[in-house]
């Protein structure tokens, strides 16, 4: 319905593909212009490459409680297994291979549904044009009814801890490790960190985190960090709690982080998790009256748009929320908004994540900051997992169901699950906060018995209030 409509995407990850699927879709012709590779961080360096990783790490935590459940492993010569190893060479072989599989087949869909994509990087010649510098070396101008900017976002680094690939690392560099690190050290406890420290203690490895604030992941649920710092301890890594960085150092094969406060730790190796910086240097912004905040982060309204007419922008180059299910839903917006699709704008209080941890934590909805501040009433529940019959089955200890609800009516506002596939487990109060259901809505739908989800449905169970 609106062909001849010509719309350029600058960025291939996935507020840049999904946003060109959605524009094809409705009829306009579409070129993205990607720099990196389809599928941008999220697929080739970051979510892809760290979840799959992590996927390892979740077998050997399972296996490390496999006597608990009966499971007896012995070496071949039949005595107790003293050890299970990681080959970490295989692992990250493995990583690299899943995630190049999966940009190949998001460049086929977007072939399939005629979307045109050009290797280069692209700048801004206005609103209406995009320049691009060809990766053959040449250079192609491009005139566009409406252009998204999906750049996305690079790993934050500092003068006094440069990152050399090799022992100082970012999250995308740890994936070129051959061999299993004799100590690891984590600067930064956010989700990154927490989720790389996790990882990597399950697959055997001696782990300190270093976090400057008081508790683990302080932008989460307090009682989920102090579930993870908890289970965490328990399992050897050590925590460094109020700590700052200093500064990173390499000597031979050692690496020395040193603390504001004079202390040092050292390690083997060391990931950097210091946050993102976004990729908007020498884009054309300014030129094109794209307005970007302090952070340098794209300036953008609830249906993506940005100061310029007819410039949209989605992903972690708005740092709105670096999550990929969001850049994706910014750049669907983006293009049911310009090409006239019915839209509804970019509701955050309906955003659910995840962090891979070991327990994960999954969250949606008002948190508990948010009704501590005042900021919305609520009547909270919480459920400890260890008395649901699946995960006293499993040999799970650790975790719990929290839901905040409004008073009066019961609707189901926020939750919080901590525990083993906490991203699956999620979903049902997504449901329920996406569509305004009651805790005795939810609680009345059936659950399979015994399951994990089984304590969702208790925990809406004792919200209920007797009427009349």
């Amino acid at each position: 319905m609106n062909s001849g409509q010509h719309v350029v995407i600058v960025g291939g990850g996935p507020g840049g593909y999904e946003s060109a699927l959605v524009a094809a879709q409705l009829g306009a012709r579409v070129t993205v212009v990607d720099t990196d590779g389809i599928g941008g961080s999220a697929v080739l360096t970051d979510c892809v490459p760290s979840k799959t990783l992590i996927a390892t790490a979740e077998l050997m935590t399972e296996v490390s409680s496999a006597a608990e459940l009966g499971v007896n492993l012995h070496d071949h010569e039949g005595d107790a297994a003293t050890g299970i190893k990681v080959d970490l060479g295989r692992v990250n072989a493995r990583v690299l291979k899943l995630a190049a599989d999966q940009s190949v087949d998001i460049g086929r869909r977007l072939e399939k549904e005629g979307v045109r994509v050009v290797r280069g990087r692209g700048r801004l010649l206005g609103a209406d044009r995009v320049h691009v510098a060809l990766a053959d070396g040449g250079e192609e101008t491009l005139e566009a009814d409406a252009v998204l900017l999906a750049t996305g976002a690079a790993p934050r680094t500092l003068p006094s801890a440069r990152p050399d690939g090799e022992r100082i690392l970012t999250w995308e560099q740890v994936y070129d490790i051959a061999e299993v690190p004799e100590s690891l050290v984590v600067v930064g406890s956010g989700v990154t960190g927490a989720e790389f420290a996790s990882a990597y203690l399950a697959l055997g490895i001696d782990v300190t985190l270093v976090s400057s604030r008081d508790r683990v992941l302080p932008g989460e649920d307090a009682d989920a960090s102090a579930v993870l710092e908890e289970v965490s301890t328990r399992r050897g890594m050590k925590v460094l709690s109020t700590s700052r960085m200093a500064s990173v150092t390499r000597e031979g094969d050692t690496v020395t982080v040193t603390l504001t406060d004079g202390r040092t730790v050292q390690g083997s190796h060391c990931i950097l998790a210091l946050g993102s910086v976004p990729n908007t240097a020498d884009l054309g912004l300014e030129e094109a009256g794209v307005a970007v905040d302090e952070g340098g982060f794209v300036v953008v309204d609830r249906v993506s748009r940005t100061s310029a007419r007819g410039v949209y922008a989605a992903g972690d180059c708005t740092g709105v929320l670096m999550l990929a299910s969001v850049a994706a839903m910014q750049g669907r917006i983006a293009m049911w908004h310009f090409l006239g699709d019915a839209v509804a704008p970019l509701d955050l209080k309906k955003v659910s994540s995840n962090v891979f941890t070991a327990p994960e934590i999954a969250t949606v909805g008002w948190s508990q900051q948010a009704v501590e501040a005042g900021d919305i009433q609520c009547e909270t529940v919480m459920l400890p997992l260890a008395g649901n019959a699946r995960a006293k089955m499993q040999g799970v200890h650790d975790g719990f169901v929290k839901l905040f609800c409004r008073p009066g009516t019961g609707i189901v506002v926020g939750g919080v699950v901590v525990g083993p596939r906490a991203s699956e487990l999620i979903h049902p109060v997504s449901i329920a906060v996406a569509e305004s259901l009651t805790a005795d809505q939810l609680a009345q739908a059936f659950t399979v018995y015994p399951s994990m989800s089984g304590s969702i449905a208790e925990a809406a169970r004792r919200m209920h209030r007797v009427s009349g």
